[in-house]
């Protein structure tokens, strides 16, 4: 259970305090009127109701210039909630764990292109480039681990699913800086590195398998799945398993070892596992019902979400071909 506590003025009292019995919240209990007008006021909400107290909060609160909404965690709520008739248990287990605002501020910090980001990138482009020069397994990890690439990914499918378009263009333009640098700083690293470019790790980047499709669907689906069920811990799983970083610096220590073909390779692997993130993200979040508070804005994406599903199907279909004629041709 959270807490939801609103600001508000004093004539929206009785109206969030209707809302609280509608939503049957666990309980609610408000403070003194302050100098300017407004009352505090903080609902203890169960995971299944909370979604809906967020919209209708946001509703009836939407034209208020000095009102606001905030979620704040708990680690425990004492005494320990009812659980209610065997059909409130089973709404219970279907019910999302997180809220749609909540998932928003959580995937939003991943698609920032700040000076984090890039230096973390430029970070895990150096730690992955050496790892796979060395071929060492536990510096390779590492990279992936740091796994900035993965936080773009995610924004862009959530912002498709929910029509928020700023998103959409803060996560492709990280994407695609992150990509590029890291295929620079790896050019860099390979035109003065004095050994060989002849190490299992890095020629494994060079091929695309289609296991690694299967890979990278569950792996994706993994990822949104955490999102909206609140258990970030799977993440770090995800980041090993669905690696990024590893085939986009592959292709700049290619291209600086004179090797255009396994660059294409590596460029391929980069490209199927980016696809497979985001249909099965955009997948997941269709499933799991996340959309826009709005009747409007929810018609205005429904319209799109098929389109952008279908696209990412079409270019993974195109991949296939891709990888199927380039196998063919290494085979003769």
């Amino acid at each position: 259970m959270k807490i939801i506590e609103v600001i508000a003025d004093s004539g929206h009292h009785d109206t969030i305090k209707g809302i609280a019995e509608q939503q049957n919240v666990a309980d609610i209990w408000f403070g003194a009127e302050n100098e300017d007008g407004r009352i505090s006021t903080r609902l203890l909400v169960a995971p299944e109701n909370r979604q809906a107290v967020i919209d209708a909060l946001q509703s009836v609160l939407s034209t208020a210039e000095n009102a606001h909404i905030m979620i704040i965690p708990l680690e425990a709520a004492l005494p320990k909630e009812d659980e209610g008739s065997e059909t409130e248990k089973d709404r219970k287990k279907t019910a999302s764990t997180i809220t749609r605002e909540e998932i928003m501020a959580r995937v939003e910090k991943g698609a920032q292109l700040n000076s984090n980001y890039i230096l973390l990138v430029l970070l895990s482009s150096v730690v992955a480039a050496i790892g796979l020069l060395e071929n060492n397994v536990a510096v390779i990890i590492g990279a992936m681990v740091i796994a900035p690439l993965l936080g773009p990914n995610i924004a862009f499918s959530l912002g498709t699913a929910l029509g928020e378009s700023k998103l959409i263009g803060q996560s492709l333009t990280a994407l695609f800086i992150g990509v590029a640098l890291a295929i620079l700083v790896s050019l860099g690293i390979g035109w003065f590195w004095p050994a060989g470019f002849d190490s299992y790790e890095l020629m494994s980047r060079t091929d695309v398998q289609y296991s690694s499709t299967a890979i990278a669907l569950a792996s994706g689906a993994a990822a949104s799945l955490s999102l909206v069920a609140g258990t970030s811990g799977v993440l770090v799983g995800v980041m090993v398993a669905v690696a990024l970083m590893p085939p986009a610096v592959t292709i700049g220590l290619m291209l600086s070892a004179g090797e255009p073909g396994h660059a294409l390779g590596a460029a391929l692997l980069l490209a199927v596992n980016i696809v497979c993130i985001n249909l099965s993200s955009k997948l997941v979040f269709l499933v799991k019902g996340i959309k826009p508070r709005t009747w409007l804005e929810a018609r205005k994406v429904q319209q799109s979400r098929m389109m952008y599903i279908i696209i990412w199907i079409i270019l993974l279909a195109l991949l296939f071909v891709i990888i199927y004629l380039r196998h063919q041709t290494l085979a003769t």
